[in-house]
């Protein structure tokens, strides 16, 4: 099995470490970068440290994937307030003509594709350790610490490890993904030392796994298991106050531990480099919903005036409330997610086991021993218009048989909805829309938007599957 391992993980770096052409052209139009933006910050009257950050200042980038991070340290004596506003004017200037999309973070910034590479243009201050103005401060301490302490063999050990998370689906720290950020594979590998060895921890993890590079909570672990409560707790080598894993779901998390432990027993190129899905005609789609059994509703809706870090928080948010009141309401949920093309399209697709419900269902009481609370439930569904049957006693307990306010779960949403939603849950900026217009589409109702819309349909298709792509081996 070791030699199989080898035989992938060699063959992977090999495709994802960048060529010396390759390096030339990246650090070639990083340097012209570094200097537009800081003669775009001298014309704006701003005094600015510029640098470049990121994987590409400590070589961690992974060939074909190289992503510029030109970070602008500006004075702490500028307002928060202007920190993002002047950062973005500047951004804009030292990018003009090329392709430009606001990202947000803490605050804004700019995403530009410069020669066909994604740059980030990002504003900080240009702060001491320990004294953080803002989130994006302690970028520029994260690229000295790494440039410091990761050798050349742990370089390419990161790349395997950010390839193989790409390949899982569970890289990006942004709020779409909530997966593992560059500098938490960095660190990973700083401590575990390889991509093998790191698999291994993740393949054996249990409940909690904490790691403590620099040892700030040396002898003091109770305080440190006080502090941080999550299950994967990193401790920022500059910043002992921060963990790095924080913004990591949980289902991330468990679908590295799965994926690692897969890999380890049945290595494969599919978890570097997954098929392409293929979207199901929509002939296939209607034939695959009308035998599926189960319910599938979709709530679709316009443009969500928000950039995309913000969207996709009021989006989970707002599927989270639906989730919960379709729960309440006695529906039960298989699986739900949402999907957006971050311009003029949103849908939320929740998959149940039936979407309507019988009229009547046994509404149990407290058990008799209760007796406050028995008293309570009588006074309550005696004359309850609602109620079919009792209150009568069964099995020690009072039991009524009750109606349901709601037996349609499309009738449900449509009602919750109509208003804005806000009373269900629904996040601000979502509900403004919800309130012009939105559509509650059933199984096939989904059809049309499905033939319509590639990226959605691909998203539908593996909605549907739910099956890892790591699953399936692939030829390298």
């Amino acid at each position: 099995m070791q030699n199989k391992i080898d035989q992938v993980t060699a063959a992977v770096l090999k495709k994802i470490t960048p060529t010396k052409k390759e390096r030339f052209k990246i650090e070639a139009i990083a340097k012209k970068l570094e200097a537009k933006v800081a003669s775009a910050s001298g014309e704006h009257g701003v005094k600015a440290q510029v640098r470049v950050e990121g994987s590409v200042a400590k070589d961690t980038w992974i060939s074909g994937e190289p992503d510029i991070d030109i970070f602008m340290q500006l004075p702490t004596t500028m307002p928060r307030e202007s920190l993002g506003k002047i950062g973005l004017k500047i951004a804009r200037k030292a990018t003009h003509g090329s392709k430009q999309i606001e990202r947000f973070a803490e605050h804004p910034y700019l995403e530009a594709f410069v020669e066909g590479t994604r740059v980030n243009i990002v504003p900080c201050y240009a702060t001491k350790p320990g004294i953080w103005l803002s989130a994006t401060d302690r970028t520029p301490f994260h690229t000295d610490y790494i440039k410091n302490h990761l050798s050349s063999q742990m370089q390419n050990q990161v790349r395997l490890l950010k390839k193989f998370m790409k390949g899982i689906d569970v890289y990006g720290a942004e709020i779409k993904i909530g997966g593992f950020s560059g500098y938490l594979c960095e660190l990973l590998i700083l401590h575990y030392k390889s991509f093998l060895n790191t698999l291994r921890a993740f393949a054996d993890y249990k409940h909690q796994l904490i790691i403590d590079i620099e040892e700030h909570y040396k002898n003091r672990e109770t305080e440190l298991r006080l502090l941080f409560k999550e299950p994967l707790v990193i401790i920022d080598p500059v910043d002992k106050a921060r963990n790095v894993a924080s913004a990591v779901r949980p289902q991330r998390l468990y679908t590295f531990k799965a994926a690692a432990r897969h890999f380890l027993e049945a290595p494969n190129y599919s978890f570097f480099y997954p098929r392409m899905t293929v979207p199901l005609s929509a002939k296939k789609l209607e034939e695959t919903l009308k035998k599926r059994g189960s319910s599938l509703i979709f709530v679709a809706f316009a443009k969500v005036k928000a950039v995309p870090d913000v969207l996709w928080g009021q989006l989970y948010k707002t599927l989270r409330s639906l989730d919960r009141l379709l729960e309440f309401n006695d529906f039960r949920i298989l699986r739900s997610s949402a999907w957006s093309d971050e311009d003029n399209l949103n849908i939320f697709a929740i998959e149940l086991e039936q979407a309507l419900l019988p009229p009547i269902k046994k509404h149990l009481g407290p058990p008799l021993e209760k007796t406050e609370e028995c008293k309570q439930f009588i006074a309550k569904y005696l004359n309850n218009p609602l109620v079919v049957c009792g209150p009568y006693v069964d099995e020690g307990r009072w039991i009524t048989d009750i109606k349901r306010r709601h037996v349609n779960a499309a009738d449900l949403l449509n009602a919750k909805l109509e208003d804005g939603g806000r009373s269900a849950g629904v996040a601000d900026q979502i509900s403004h829309v919800l309130k012009k217009d939105f559509k509650i589409l059933v199984n096939e109702e989904i059809v049309e938007i499905y033939r319509r819309n590639h990226e959605f349909a691909v998203f539908l298709t593996e909605f549907l599957s739910g099956k890892p792509k790591w699953l399936e081996p692939t030829k390298a």
